[in-house]
C-alpha cells in the first residue's frame, strides 16, 4: 500500500503539472506584456544588466529558453513566457506534494493507508493545488516573462525539501535536503529576494523535528534565531560580502597599486579559505551542528555566485546596462538599492518633519582610471522631530514629497496645517498598508474582484476593490462592470474553505499550523511592515504576496479533510471522503477556472509590443526618442533589442538620465545608432560633480542662447561660480529664459521639414524653463539641443509629462505617438482640444504605419491596454483630425476617423476615454458623417447612464463615500455637450432625447444632494 501511494502521489503531482501548464500555454501572452517584462526579456536574450537588484539566474535561464526560437526574434517573447508558464506548473506540482505530505501527517497512526484517508489525502493535494492554480495573481505572472513565476518555484521547492527532510530526519544523510535547501535559497537570490523569507518557516520546522525540549520559551529563542539567519543570509551574505569585497580591492588598487578587482579576489578566497578550515574543524571536533551551519553557508555561496554575471556583463558594456555595476562599490550600491534612498523601520520622521540640519555620512567611491575616487560624501538629514514606527515617512528631501502629503491627508482626512499623531500613524498602517495594499489583494483571490482597474486610491466603489458577488449580484453595478470579463465574483468559496483548514489544522497538527502560518505571515504581512510603502504606487503590488497566498492554498487543500470530519458526523467515513472532495473540487478549483479564464486569456493580446512599434515607427530617421515611465519604455527597449525594430532610433530614458553612468553610456554607439551629441567629458558630469545645477538669477535682460547658458554652467571657471553657506564654489544656473538660433538651411537639408514649409519656421526658438534648478538629465538634454544643429530628430513620447519636455512644449509637433521638436514659429492653437500636430506626416505614420495590438478581437486586454494604449491612440486620432481639418483636409480627417473606428474596438473602460469619444463625434458631426457621430454619442451615453444610475442608486443608499464625484460631474458635463452637438448637428430626436435624459439625472440628483 506504502508502494502505491507513492505511486499514486507522485502520479497526480504530475497531472497537477500537466493541468496547470496546459492552462498557461493556453492563456500565454504571445509577445512582451506591459511593465518590467519588456526589460527582463531584453535583457535575457542579450545577456544585459537589468534594474537593481539584479537577476542574473533568471536573466541566463530566459537566455536558454530564448533559443527555443530556433532564431526567429519574433518569437523570444513567446519562449521566455512559456519559461514562466512551465516554472508555475512545477509550482503547482509541489505545492500538491507538499499538501498531500501535510494531510497525511493529519491522518491517526494505522490508518495512513486507508482508501478513505487516501483518498482525502490526495483530494486536499488536488483541491489546494489546482485552487492555487486559478487564482488571480499567480496566474497573472505564470503567463509572461517575470521573475515571480520562477521566484514562486523555489519558494514550492524549498518548503517541500523540507517536508522530505522532515519525514527523513532520523536516516542517515537525511541532511542533504537541507544542504539542497541552502543551495536553492542562494540560486533564488539571482532570481528575486522573495525566497529568503521562507528562512523562519524552514527553520522552526528543524526546530521541531530536531529538539526534544518543545517549550514557549525554547520555541521563541527558535523563531529569533530564524529572523537571525534571515538577517545573516539578506545582509551578511548577500549584502556585506561584497561591501567587504570592496573595500579590500580599495586597499589593493589604492594603497598597493594592483589592478581593479584584484583585491575582491583575494577577499573571496579568503573567505572561502576561513570556511574550508571551519568545516574541516567541525569535522575534527565532531560538532555537527556547526558542519551542517558552515556547509549551509558554502553551499548558499554556491548558488550566490550567479552574480559574478553582474561585473562580467557590466564590463562589456552592453546596451543595457544599469548601473554599470562593474566594479565592487558599485555592485554594493546597486545589490542594496542605494540610488533609491533608506526606508525608515523603527525610526524617522512624518511627513510634517522639516530638515534642519545635514550630516556627512560615509565617502562616496567610483571607480577612476586607475584607482577609487572620492565622489564626495552621502548626505544624511536631520529633522526637527522623528517617531516610533515612521509609516508616514516621505518628507522634503522626496521629489514626491506635495504629491504624497496630499495623498497622506486626504487618505487620513487631515486638514491643512494639522500635524499628524501616531494614531494617525497607526490608521494609515492598518488602513492602508495592511488592508489597502495587501487585505485587498489577498480577497481579490480568495474572495472576488470588480475589474482590474487600479483601485489604490479608494476603499469603497468597484475600481479596483474586492467583491464576493453574494451581496451586490450585479443588481445596481453598471452595466460596464457586470459584462466585462474581469467582474470575477468568486462567493468567498476559496475564503471559506480555507479558514476551515486552517481552523482544523492548528485544532489537530498545532506545530505544523505554525508553520505554515509563518510562511503565510513573513511572505504577506512582513513585506508589508518591512517595504513600508509611503503612499500611491505605479501599478498595483499583488505579486509581491504570492508567496502569501500560496500558504494560504495549503489550508484550502486541508479544508477537504476538515469538511470531511465535519460531514463524519452525518454519513460514513467513505461517503464523507467522496462527497467533501467532490463538493469542494467544484465549489473551489472549478469554480475559479471557470470565474477567472476569461480575465487570464492573453493569448490574443498583443498591445505591448504594438504600442512600442508606434512610437518607434512614428519616429523620424535616426531619431533621438526622449521617453519616461516603465510602460513607454521597456516594451520599446524589447522591439529595439530583441526583435531589431527600428535599430537607428537612440531610445533615451529620462528617469536615468540623472546618473552619469547613463550619460556616459549614452556616449557610445548602440545599435544603428550614432553616439548622442553630448560633448562634456565625463569629469564634468561624473557623480558628485554638479548634481544638482541652481538658479541664481544673474538679472540678464531677454534670451540668452542655449550654448552659451550650457558653456556657463558647465565652465570650471570660478568666475561661472557662486560662493555657497560652506564656503565651496559650485556653478549655476543664471537665467530661466533661453534661445535657440535657427539656420533654415540646416534645418531643411537635415530634413526636419519639407523645403515648402519654411516660411513657417521661427528665426530663432525662445522658451523658458519653471524650474529653480538644472539635474544631470536637464544638463545632458541642453547638451543634446544645443550641439545637434538639426542633424538629429528629436522626440518625445507624448505620454510624457510636460515638466519632463524642459519647457519645450510650444515648440513641439506630434507626428504620431511622439511630438518632434521643430521649430516654426509659434502660434495659439485654433482648437483647444488638440495638441499642435505635423499633420500630413502624422497622417502617414498613424493611417499607413501603426499596428492596433489585435485590440478589436483580442479576447482580454489588461488595464493599462484599455486605459494607456487606448486613450493614447483616442488623443492621437482626436489630434490627427483637427490637425488636418486645420490644414485644409478634411477628407483625409474623415478617413483617419474611420480608420479609428475600423481597428478599434468600441470600449468605454473609464470617463476620460468617454471624452474623448465624444470629442470624436463632435468632428464627426462637423465632418459631415452623421452615423459616425450618432454612434460615437450612444455609445458615450450608454456608459454615462449607466454610471449615473450606479452612483444615483449609492446616494440613494447614503453610501456617500464610494461615489465617484469626478466620474458624475464630467458625466453630466459630457451629457450636457452632446445635447448641444447633437442639436447643433440637426439630430433632434438624439438631442431631445438626451435633453430629457439630463433634466431627469440634474433632478435625481439634486433631490438627494437637499434631503
Amino acid at each position: 500500500m506504502q508502494h502505491n501511494y507513492k505511486k499514486i502521489n507522485n502520479f497526480l503531482g504530475w497531472l497537477c503539472f500537466v493541468i496547470a501548464t496546459t492552462t498557461y500555454v493556453l492563456t500565454l501572452e504571445p509577445s512582451v506584456s506591459f511593465w518590467d517584462c519588456g526589460e527582463f526579456i531584453s535583457c535575457a536574450y542579450r545577456l544585459q544588466v537589468s534594474h537593481q537588484p539584479g537577476y542574473p539566474l533568471f536573466a541566463m535561464l530566459g537566455k536558454a529558453f530564448s533559443l527555443l526560437s530556433f532564431g526567429d526574434r519574433t518569437k523570444v517573447a513567446y519562449c521566455t513566457n512559456l519559461m514562466s508558464a512551465l516554472a508555475s506548473g512545477a509550482t503547482i506540482m509541489f505545492l500538491f506534494w507538499t499538501i498531500t505530505a501535510l494531510a497525511r501527517k493529519l491522518v491517526k497512526p494505522g490508518e495512513e493507508n486507508s482508501r478513505q484517508h487516501q483518498l482525502l489525502t490526495f483530494g486536499a493535494g488536488l483541491v489546494g493545488a489546482l485552487a492555487f492554480t486559478f487564482t488571480d495573481t499567480f496566474w497573472f505572472s505564470a503567463v509572461e516573462t517575470i521573475v515571480f513565476a520562477i521566484s514562486s518555484l523555489c519558494t514550492a521547492i524549498v518548503f517541500w525539501a523540507i517536508l522530505k527532510w522532515d519525514a527523513k530526519a532520523d536516516t542517515p544523510g537525511a541532511d542533504k535536503w537541507i544542504l539542497l535547501i541552502a543551495y536553492l535559497i542562494g540560486l533564488s537570490m539571482g532570481i528575486h529576494l522573495l525566497n529568503l523569507l521562507t528562512i523562519p518557516a524552514i527553520a522552526m520546522v528543524y526546530y521541531f523535528r530536531r529538539f526534544k525540549k518543545i517549550s514557549l520559551k525554547n520555541g521563541i529563542m527558535a523563531f529569533l534565531i530564524s529572523i537571525l539567519i534571515l538577517a545573516i543570509v539578506q545582509f551578511g551574505i548577500r549584502g556585506y560580502t561584497v561591501y567587504f569585497a570592496a573595500w579590500f580591492d580599495f586597499y589593493f588598487v589604492n594603497s598597493l597599486g594592483m589592478a581593479f578587482g584584484s583585491g575582491a579576489f583575494v577577499f573571496m578566497a579568503l573567505l572561502f579559505a576561513v570556511l574550508i578550515f571551519g568545516i574541516w574543524y567541525s569535522i575534527k571536533h565532531k560538532k555537527p551542528l556547526l558542519n551542517l551551519a558552515l556547509l549551509c553557508t558554502i553551499f548558499i555561496y554556491f548558488g550566490y555566485s550567479s552574480f559574478v554575471y553582474i561585473p562580467i556583463r557590466a564590463a562589456a558594456n552592453t546596451d543595457l546596462n544599469n548601473s554599470h555595476p562593474d566594479n565592487a562599490f558599485t555592485l554594493y550600491g546597486y545589490l542594496n538599492r542605494v540610488q533609491y534612498g533608506e526606508t525608515p523601520l523603527l525610526s524617522g520622521p512624518y511627513f510634517d518633519a522639516k530638515i534642519i540640519d545635514e550630516k556627512e555620512g560615509p565617502a562616496i567611491y567610483r571607480k577612476g582610471k586607475t584607482q577609487y575616487e572620492n565622489a564626495g560624501k552621502s548626505m544624511e538629514y536631520v529633522y526637527d522631530h522623528n517617531t516610533f514606527l515612521p509609516r508616514m515617512w516621505s518628507t522634503e528631501s522626496d521629489p514626491y514629497y506635495a504629491q504624497n502629503v496630499q495623498f497622506y491627508k486626504q487618505w487620513l482626512q487631515l486638514g491643512d496645517g494639522q500635524a499628524p499623531t501616531f494614531s494617525d500613524n497607526l490608521k494609515w498602517l492598518f488602513s492602508w498598508q495592511v488592508y489597502q495594499m495587501y487585505a485587498r489583494y489577498f480577497l481579490w483571490n480568495f474572495v472576488g474582484r470588480y475589474n482590474d482597474a487600479d483601485g489604490q486610491q479608494s476603499t469603497v466603489g468597484v475600481n479596483g476593490n474586492w467583491t464576493s458577488g453574494l451581496f451586490d449580484g450585479g443588481k445596481h453595478l453598471p452595466k460596464a462592470v457586470i459584462d466585462d470579463v474581469t467582474y470575477t465574483p468568486l462567493y468567498a468559496l476559496p475564503l471559506v474553505l480555507g479558514l476551515l483548514g486552517a481552523y482544523y489544522h492548528f485544532k489537530r497538527k498545532k506545530r505544523d499550523a505554525l508553520v505554515i502560518a509563518l510562511l503565510f505571515f513573513f511572505t504577506g504581512v512582513a513585506i508589508v511592515l518591512y517595504v513600508n510603502q509611503n503612499s500611491l504606487q505605479p501599478r498595483e503590488r499583488d505579486y509581491s504576496y504570492v508567496g502569501s497566498f500560496y500558504a494560504f492554498a495549503i489550508w484550502i487543500g486541508l479544508g477537504v479533510i476538515a469538511l470531511a470530519e465535519i460531514v463524519r458526523l452525518k454519513l460514513n467515513a467513505r461517503l464523507a471522503a467522496y462527497g467533501s472532495f467532490g463538493v469542494c473540487m467544484m465549489a473551489v478549483p472549478v469554480l475559479l477556472a471557470c470565474k477567472e479564464w476569461r480575465a487570464h486569456d492573453r493569448s490574443t493580446k498583443l498591445t505591448p509590443h504594438d504600442m512600442a512599434y508606434n512610437f518607434l515607427i512614428s519616429c523620424p530617421k535616426n531619431a533621438i526618442l526622449f521617453t519616461y515611465g516603465d510602460n513607454d519604455t521597456y516594451s520599446l527597449w524589447y522591439d529595439q533589442e530583441v526583435e531589431g525594430i527600428r535599430p537607428d532610433v537612440r531610445i533615451v530614458c529620462m528617469s536615468l538620465f540623472s546618473g552619469d553612468w547613463y550619460i556616459h553610456q549614452m556616449q557610445g554607439k548602440m545599435n544603428q545608432s550614432a553616439p548622442l551629441p553630448v560633448t562634456m567629458p565625463f569629469d564634468k558630469y561624473k557623480e558628485g560633480v554638479r548634481d544638482v545645477v541652481y538658479y541664481n538669477d544673474a538679472k540678464i535682460a531677454g534670451n540668452v542662447e542655449l550654448k552659451d547658458v550650457f558653456d556657463f554652467v558647465t565652465s570650471d571657471d570660478s568666475r561661472a561660480k557662486m560662493t555657497l553657506q560652506d564656503g565651496s564654489l559650485a556653478n549655476f544656473m543664471p537665467t530661466k529664459n533661453f534661445k535657440l538660433t535657427v539656420n533654415p538651411d540646416e534645418v531643411i537639408k537635415n530634413g526636419v521639414i519639407t523645403a515648402d514649409q519654411k516660411e513657417k519656421l521661427a528665426p530663432e526658438m525662445d522658451w523658458k524653463i519653471s524650474s529653480n534648478y538644472l539635474t544631470k538629465d536637464n544638463l545632458a538634454m541642453m547638451d543634446i539641443i544645443a550641439h545637434n544643429n538639426w542633424k538629429r530628430p528629436i522626440c518625445f513620447t507624448t505620454t510624457m509629462s510636460e515638466s519632463s519636455m524642459f519647457g519645450l512644449l510650444p515648440y513641439l509637433y506630434k507626428e504620431g505617438f511622439v511630438y518632434h521638436l521643430i521649430p516654426f514659429k509659434t502660434e495659439v492653437s485654433k482648437d483647444a482640444q488638440s495638441s499642435k500636430t505635423n499633420s500630413l506626416v502624422m497622417y502617414g505614420n498613424v493611417v499607413n504605419k501603426f499596428k492596433y495590438g489585435n485590440f478589436k478581437t483580442a479576447r482580454y486586454l489588461d488595464n493599462v491596454s484599455k486605459t494607456q494604449f487606448y486613450l493614447n491612440m483616442q488623443i492621437t486620432f482626436n489630434d490627427l483630425a483637427h490637425g488636418l481639418i486645420q490644414d485644409g483636409r478634411p477628407d483625409l480627417a474623415l478617413k483617419s476617423l474611420h480608420k479609428f473606428d475600423d481597428e478599434m474596438p468600441d470600449i468605454t473602460p473609464d470617463i476620460d476615454t468617454a471624452a474623448q469619444k465624444f470629442f470624436m463625434s463632435q468632428t464627426a458631426y462637423k465632418l459631415d458623417d452623421i452615423k459616425l457621430g450618432n454612434q460615437l454619442v450612444k455609445s458615450v451615453d450608454n456608459y454615462i447612464t449607466g454610471q449615473l444610475d450606479y452612483n444615483y442608486e449609492l446616494l440613494k443608499q447614503n453610501n456617500n463615500q464610494a461615489i465617484d464625484g469626478r466620474t458624475v460631474q464630467l458625466g453630466m458635463q459630457l451629457l450636457n455637450g452632446m445635447t448641444d452637438t447633437a442639436k447643433t448637428s440637426h439630430q433632434t430626436e438624439l438631442s431631445n432625447q438626451l435633453q430629457a435624459q439630463l433634466k431627469d439625472y440634474e433632478n435625481k440628483f439634486a433631490v438627494l444632494e437637499n434631503r
